[in-house]
């Protein structure tokens, strides 16, 4: 793949991942304010404005090597799903009705991007009945752009609400484990607490979470088939 071809699909690709990253975040956020906490509105957080949820590090840098990488000998619709925003400051101790609290909290930037996955889902099945991209028609001038963003935006948001539901710190799905398993489950919670993000970097080393998110994706394009 050319410079050329490469350049501009990053590009998208960026502009859908900070869009996906500062709606999960931004929902974590207004979601704490709903329960009472307004530490992270305080501090700007309820805003889909990427600046506010850009972490130099997981934000940019990972996501673009990562991209380069990725696409250096496949296809666009490749898409690496590595990268995470600046975590979003909560505070439990302010919390009306914590354990709800907690799991709300913790799934609301999942609901988050599985909203933008739809979205972008409806209007890939509306392009593709009405003809929007075809030649000829009023989008045709900028059709592969467009459709290169849809079909991004589906695929990203899914993939980081799938990835962020699985059970390893930092990750949401970790979390929710705190409010629904007993408490004599907490030595194995802190383990997972302290070694977690080996495990997941491990389990991705090893190609399992490609397994895991096999069926999704499979789903994802019998729903684009229909």
């Amino acid at each position: 793949m050319t410079p050329e071809q490469l350049i501009p699909q990053l590009v998208i690709y960026m502009v859908v991942f900070l869009l996906g990253v500062s709606a999960h975040e931004c929902a974590h956020a207004w979601m704490s304010d709903q329960f009472g906490d307004d530490t992270a509105r305080l501090l700007g957080r309820v805003t889909l404005n990427p600046v506010a949820h850009t972490d130099p590090i997981g934000t940019l840098l990972i996501p673009i090597v990562g991209f380069v990488i990725g696409h250096i000998g496949g296809a666009w619709a490749y898409i690496p799903m590595i990268g995470w925003g600046k975590p979003t400051p909560v505070n439990p101790l302010r919390w009306r009705k914590k354990n709800l609290a907690n799991i709300m909290v913790s799934i609301a930037g999942i609901l988050a991007n599985l909203i933008l996955a739809t979205i972008a889902l409806v209007a890939i099945k509306i392009a593709q009945h009405t003809s929007l991209f075809y030649p000829g028609s009023l989008l045709a001038g900028i059709a592969e752009p467009m459709e290169m963003f849809l079909f991004q935006a589906l695929f990203l948001n899914v993939g980081l609400a799938f990835f962020n539901l699985l059970p390893f710190p930092p990750l949401d799905g970790s979390k929710v484990l705190w409010s629904i398993l007993p408490d004599s489950a907490a030595p194995f919670l802190e383990i997972m607490e302290r070694f977690g993000f080996i495990f997941l970097l491990i389990l991705m080393q090893i190609g399992v979470l490609d397994i895991l998110f096999l069926p999704v994706s499979v789903v994802l394009r019998i729903l684009l088939s229909i």
